[in-house]
């Protein structure tokens, strides 16, 4: 019996009683950080880093939190379990576990360059590494963060010379937080979604220094609505919060604005290909810096980046789990279009 096993509740360790991300109810959920496809409602019991604890409140409301810190060693029945940087979004983290022996790593989502603000991805040796695939296909190659971040700047300023409003679509918790400092460099006011704030406000509360924001209510003056810099979640494309701030200009904060078509189907005027997640050769380095004997792929293009492993002499295998796409604008790419980035 291995030491964790996959099941139709999630990652579970037998030895331990425990799961990791489960995606049904359990006693015991130890948890990789805190979107809702990793984070779900209804355990009796959550251990996560201490930095995600604000947010998994915010989220799922008060519950039975244990935090933990990075290198914190905790032993649930026996089994050794640690938590390390997966450098995703605020609190990520590795869930390292050993028992007589062996060792497994489940990395959740993770990416390897440090954005200032979700801590630097450490590599974690292991036996067995359960990775993610979101990107895993070699056309998603980015930019260092930043040359993304100078990108974004000169779009506002164009667009301010315009007399436009710029409007980002953004990931309410990752993005949103990493988008605060370009945009405080050349805009003194940033106006964010109700959905935004509350996240803001909740990271801020538990003691993070984030830039200032201003949350968009029926009660802001016009005027100040006009040639705003402003953060939304793409549940706000198309509606009348955003009509507001007309005229205006929307650009999509996404990995998946790698594939130009994406921009275009989701009539964009600007895509920022900012993620955090790990493109392909971050997905590559970090598979490789494990020196795991086996490696499960999760979701994402899970096929196409285990048989590429398998060919570089990687033992992987394909493993479905109900793990979501916390990336906005997600992937819209026809079936061809894959194939053909292989």
């Amino acid at each position: 019996m291995p030491l964790i096993e996959f099941t139709d509740k999630g990652l579970y360790c037998r030895a331990g009683g425990f799961y990791i991300d489960p995606w049904r109810p359990v006693e015991r959920a130890v948890l990789t950080h805190a979107h809702s496809d990793h984070a779900r409602w209804g355990s009796r019991h959550y251990l996560a880093h201490h930095d995600s604890l604000p947010i998994l409140n915010a989220r799922l409301g008060p519950n039975d939190y244990q935090g933990a810190a990075f290198g914190e060693t905790l032993y649930l029945n026996g089994v050794q379990v640690s938590l390390h940087p997966a450098g995703h979004i605020i609190g990520s983290a590795q869930v390292r576990v050993e028992h007589k022996g062996e060792v497994w790593v489940v990395s959740g989502d993770y990416k390897l360059e440090d954005d200032g603000i979700s801590g630097a991805f450490e590599p974690v040796r292991c036996h067995h590494f359960v990775t993610e695939s979101t990107f895993g296909l070699p056309i998603y190659n980015w930019q260092p963060q930043a040359a993304i971040y100078s990108g974004i700047q000169q779009w506002v300023r164009g667009n301010q010379a315009a007399g436009k409003s710029s409007v980002f679509i953004a990931y309410s918790l990752g993005k949103a937080q990493r988008l605060l400092q370009p945009l405080s460099e050349v805009s003194e006011r940033i106006l964010v979604h109700g959905a935004v704030y509350n996240m803001h406000k909740a990271l801020v509360d538990a003691g993070w220094k984030l830039p200032d924001v201003e949350r968009v209510t029926p009660d802001t003056p016009k005027e100040q609505l006009k040639g705003a810099v402003v953060i939304a979640p793409s549940s706000a494309e198309g509606s009348s919060w955003m009509r507001r701030f007309a005229p205006l200009a929307v650009g999509i904060c996404s990995g998946w604005m790698m594939v130009r078509g994406n921009r275009r189907r989701k009539n964009a005027d600007a895509g920022f290909v900012l993620s955090d997640h790990a493109d392909w050769n971050g997905l590559l380095t970090a598979c490789k810096a494990t020196g795991a004997e086996c490696v499960y792929v999760t979701h994402g293009f899970q096929a196409a980046f285990s048989r590429y492993l398998n060919e570089q002499g990687i033992q992987a295998r394909e493993v479905l789990t109900e793990y979501g796409n916390d990336e906005e604008a997600g992937p819209a790419t026809s079936e061809e279009e894959n194939r053909n980035a292989l």
